[in-house]
C-alpha cells in the first residue's frame, strides 16, 4: 500500500536545523512491529504514524516511535505533526487553529498559527511534570559524561528524575565549556541506572548560554532508545519544568522560559516553555516551537 508521508526541522525556522521529524499518514493496517521497523528505516529521534481519531472532535491520533521503541508523548512530534496537519487542512497566514491530538498519554490540545511562512504551534502539557530525586554516584556519572566530577553540578540544584510523560534523568553541569566536553560512555551510563527502571539515558542542562535570550542550555543523550544524542527534546523541556520551579522559584504569575538545544550537533533548535505559577505552585504548563517542512514522499509499505 501508498502511503504519504513528509519530514520535518521542528523547533527551527530554518531547515536542516532543530530535530528532524518523519509523519507517515493514512497508517492504518499497520501493526507494531510493522511501525518499529518503519521508525527504524527512518532512523530519525522520532517518526509519527496518523490515523483517524477515536473521537470525531479530535483531529487525529498519533502514535510515536523512537528507532528503538515507542513512546507515549513526545514533544517535538507534536509540534511537527500538529503544524504538518493544520498547513494540510488549509491554514494560511494571518490565521489560527485549535487542534487535538490523540497520543498514548492522552489528549494534547495545539494550537497552530500563521504568519507569512512561518509556522508556530503550541500544546498544553496533558501531564504536569513531576520531580524525583536521583541518587546517583558521582564518580560513574562522571564517566559516564566524560566530563571532571567538580563540572557536574550548579550551587542549590540536585540531580532528579523529572516527568511529564516520559522520565527523564536530569543532571546540572557548571557551564558552557563542561556541556561542550560531553562525551557519552553508554556502557558507564548503563550502569548508572542499573537495578532501576530508569533506560540508559541523560538530559543534561547549565544556565549559561548561548544565545543573550535563552535561559538554559541543553543536551540530551538516549542511547537506550536509539538516540546517540537529540537535537532538540520537547518532552524532557517540559518535564523540565518541574526542576525550575523546585530549583530556580519563578514568582507567581505567568513565565516563558526559552531552552536552547542542538548547538554541539550543528542544529541549532530553540524551545519555549511557559509556566503559570500559582502560590508556588505549578498551574499549567506548556511547549511552543516553530517547524518547516523538509520533503514528502511516498511510502510503498
Amino acid at each position: 500500500m501508498a502511503r504519504k508521508y513528509f519530514t520535518l526541522d521542528v523547533f527551527t525556522r530554518q531547515p536542516l536545523g532543530g530535530n528532524p521529524l518523519a509523519v507517515v499518514l493514512e497508517s492504518e493496517g499497520l501493526d507494531d512491529a510493522t511501525m518499529q521497523a518503519i521508525a527504524g528505516e527512518f532512523n530519525l529521534s522520532e517518526t509519527v504514524f496518523v490515523s483517524p481519531a477515536v473521537d470525531s472532535g479530535n483531529r487525529a491520533n498519533i502514535r510515536i516511535f523512537t528507532p528503538k521503541k515507542e513512546l507515549p508523548f513526545a514533544g517535538h512530534p507534536t509540534v511537527g505533526t500538529a503544524i504538518l496537519l493544520a498547513g494540510l487542512d488549509g491554514l494560511v497566514s494571518g490565521q489560527e487553529i485549535d487542534l487535538v491530538l490523540e497520543e498514548k498519554v492522552g489528549p494534547v490540545l495545539c494550537k497552530v498559527r500563521c504568519s507569512g511562512e512561518l509556522f508556530e504551534s503550541s500544546f498544553i502539557l496533558p501531564k504536569l511534570p513531576r520531580m524525583m530525586p536521583l541518587d546517583i554516584d558521582t564518580g560513574l556519572l562522571a564517566r559516564a559524561t566524560g566530563i571532571r566530577p567538580e563540572q557536574l553540578g550548579i550551587v542549590g540544584h540536585h540531580h532528579s528524575i523529572c516527568d511529564a510523560g516520559v522520565a527523564y534523568p536530569t543532571v546540572a553541569v557548571a557551564d558552557l565549556s563542561a556541556m561542550e566536553a560531553i562525551k557519552i560512555n553508554e556502557a558507564a551510563l548503563a550502569r548508572c541506572f542499573e537495578g532501576s527502571d530508569l533506560d540508559a539515558e541523560i538530559f543534561v542542562y547549565t544556565k549559561q548560554c548561548i544565545n543573550d535570550d535563552s535561559d538554559y542550555h541543553v543536551r540530551m543523550f538516549a542511547p537506550a532508545f536509539g538516540i546517540a544524542e537529540d537535537p532538540a527534546t520537547g518532552s524532557a523541556a517540559a518535564s523540565f519544568g518541574a526542576q525550575i520551579l523546585a530549583y530556580d522559584r519563578p514568582v507567581d504569575g505567568d513565565h516563558v522560559f526559552v531552552i536552547e538545544q542542538g548547538y554541539e550537533m550543528g542544529r541549532p533548535s530553540r524551545i519555549e516553555l511557559a509556566m503559570t505559577v500559582e502560590e508556588g505552585q505549578l498551574k499549567s504548563a506548556g511547549i511552543t516551537g516553530s517547524a518547516v517542512i523538509v520533503s514528502e514522499g511516498i511510502l510503498y509499505i
